[in-house]
């Protein structure tokens, strides 16, 4: 069956899984004018032809059937439902009490799924993501809010990636491949409304295929020509991608789509209660065949679009049924995919629920986000760390992952403190969020050199900078692929506030004016250098590497034993690092 909607001789068809459904309806758009149209059971399915329908054509479903929300049956028709197949939307989700009142009806407040018109898939050149060069994770809209070149009308969109100034900028710090923040179609989180905030990060989908219209008010032709325009300047492009949860959040959330048509999607306990591995009121079922299915269509989508690569948040999910599989099948059916088996996948490797921990547990041919650099990185420099746990993230996180290494090693990410506040604060600061400071992880291993936040002192300045050129020094010697997450090579501030989800304001937009030109730059020469170091950025454990205290001295294991060693050098061939915590630095030749 292909699912969504499909090009047939002299219409379209359109099919839409509901299996627990007594009647579907397909509902056509004119405007504001709606047809409906009675759909016909195949299976697990409902389908339909309409002739004379074609690309451009606003469509939703209506399902009808039990109203039991306790055993999982939702149906409602007075719920337009969106298709989760859908490539386009007409709109933004928003937010209304009626999306999860029984019989409101909410065909004026929700998007619209577009017949797709048939686009040529990009040709996959060998994906654009290598270990010399770093991962830059960005939200598309922070990131070009404020930037002073880009037009007013562009800026906070996609297409402002393609910008000639945002271009150089990435080439200039040596950018391998833009990960994105989530950019298909998501809604705010039910509490943030009355806040007057909005989700600002996209980890609330509601369409997995869809771009959200928010941040590509073009569309895929949007996406499609930005990614040819970072492809021509030699920039991969990885979208980070949300299939562990939905928006329609727990038994209070809205009803949008897989709700209202096919609850048996999500995760439930024996009881019928719904599972919450994710946080976040809900959790996808990977082990139902239709729920794979979808998240493979939805890779599939956008690797003909021209991605290089995925992120996939909370990564354990798609590996559970309930508890996680190593041997799963989503991997077996991504590794045989042939436009998806070249493409780089990247797992964030752990999520909330039993067993959710699982860091080094994905297949061989995936890379990892790795938090134990994360953080033994910064107990380092927080001078709470010791030396052989720092050599040992430094080569690759060989006892994590082994030979080669896996590893996405990264020093900040878009959760948590930037680099900069990471040096600057002890406490988060997300009072904000209106949540009362409760919000966000309350040990982020930061120091602030006995000042908390902004200082106008000069040697807490000085010190500041000495440390971020020193953990900046650390990621770009590190064996593996690294990680930047955007402006944390010139110093980006968030005001102390360590889970800035819901500020889609000046809190996130990145501050291109006050930005540390000489800490940029200071980034731009460590790319140079890594990149022209095999010895460093090679995923493999070399087989000639020496290692010597700071007066030039073989290590011996009482040197790596000893709390109060000051650090090492570390000859590759072609390459030396040395690292001197006592003064504040690691030199790079």
């Amino acid at each position: 069956m292909i699912a969504g909607a499909s090009a047939i001789d002299g219409g379209t068809r359109f099919a839409v899984r509901a299996r627990d459904a007594a009647a579907v309806w397909l509902c056509l758009f004119d405007g504001d004018v709606e047809r409906r149209v009675a759909m016909t059971r195949d299976g697990d399915w409902f389908v339909v032809d309409v002739a004379s329908v074609g690309p451009g054509q606003h469509y939703g479903y209506r399902a009808d059937g039990d109203w039991a929300p306790g055993a999982g049956r939702w149906f409602d028709p007075a719920k337009l439902l969106v298709d989760p197949y859908a490539v386009e939307l007409d709109r933004r989700f928003v937010h209304d009490p009626a999306l999860s009142r029984f019989g409101a009806d909410t065909a004026s407040i929700v998007p619209r799924a577009i017949v797709p018109a048939p686009f040529e898939p990009v040709r996959s050149d060998p994906p654009r993501i290598d270990p010399a060069r770093p991962i830059y994770e960005l939200n598309v809209r922070g990131f070009t809010m404020l930037h002073p070149d880009v037009p007013d009308t562009q800026r906070g969109t996609i297409a402002a990636l393609a910008h000639p100034s945002v271009i150089a900028h990435l080439r200039k710090i040596g950018v391998g491949a833009v990960e994105l923040m989530p950019i298909v179609a998501w809604i705010d989180e039910r509490h943030l409304p009355p806040l007057r905030l909005s989700n600002a990060w996209g980890y609330n989908p509601v369409a997995f295929m869809a771009v959200d219209p928010g941040p590509a008010p073009g569309g895929i032709a949007e996406l499609r020509d930005t990614i040819a325009a970072l492809h021509a300047a030699d920039i991969g492009v990885i979208l980070d991608m949300v299939f562990n949860h939905s928006g329609e959040s727990d038994v209070h959330g809205p009803i949008l789509s897989l709700r209202g048509l096919d609850d048996r999607s999500y995760a439930h306990a024996p009881d019928g209660r719904l599972i919450n591995d994710t946080g976040t009121g809900n959790t996808l079922d990977a082990g139902d065949a239709g729920v794979r299915d979808l998240i493979l269509a939805s890779l599939r989508h956008f690797a003909a679009l021209g991605v290089d690569g995925f992120r996939f948040d909370l990564a354990p999910v798609i590996a559970r049924s309930p508890g996680f599989d190593r041997d799963a099948p989503i991997f077996a059916a991504i590794a045989a995919d042939p436009l998806l088996a070249d493409r780089v996948m990247i797992a964030e490797p752990w999520d909330i629920g039993p067993g959710g921990y699982q860091l080094g547990q994905f297949p061989p041919d995936w890379i990892e986000w790795n938090d134990r650099y994360r953080d033994d990185v910064r107990r380092f420099w927080r001078d709470d760390g010791s030396v052989g746990t720092l050599a040992t993230r430094l080569m690759g996180s060989a006892d994590i992952f082994g030979s080669p290494t896996r590893s996405v090693n990264f020093l900040a990410a878009h959760d948590g403190f930037t680099l900069a506040d990471l040096v600057s604060h002890v406490d988060r600061h997300n009072h904000a969020n209106g949540e009362n400071n409760r919000d966000g992880h309350g040990d982020n291993l930061s120091w602030n050199h006995g000042v908390e936040g902004p200082s106008d002192d000069a040697s807490v300045i000085a010190a500041r900078t000495a440390d971020l050129r020193a953990l900046l020094a650390t990621l770009f010697a590190t064996r593996g692929h690294i990680q930047l997450t955007a402006g944390d090579e010139f110093g980006r501030s968030q005001r102390g506030n360590n889970n800035a989800y819901a500020q889609d304001n000046a809190i996130t937009w990145v501050d291109w004016a006050a930005r540390d030109v000489a800490l940029e730059d200071h980034v731009a020469a460590l790319a140079r250098w890594r990149r022209s170091r095999p010895a460093v950025f090679d995923r493999h454990v070399p087989d000639q590497a020496t290692w010597l205290t700071l007066d030039g001295q073989p290590m011996t294991p009482a040197n790596w034993e000893a709390p109060d060693c000051p650090g090492f050098e570390l000859q590759l061939p072609g390459a030396s690092i040395r690292v001197d915590r006592a003064g504040r630095s690691v030199t790079l030749r």
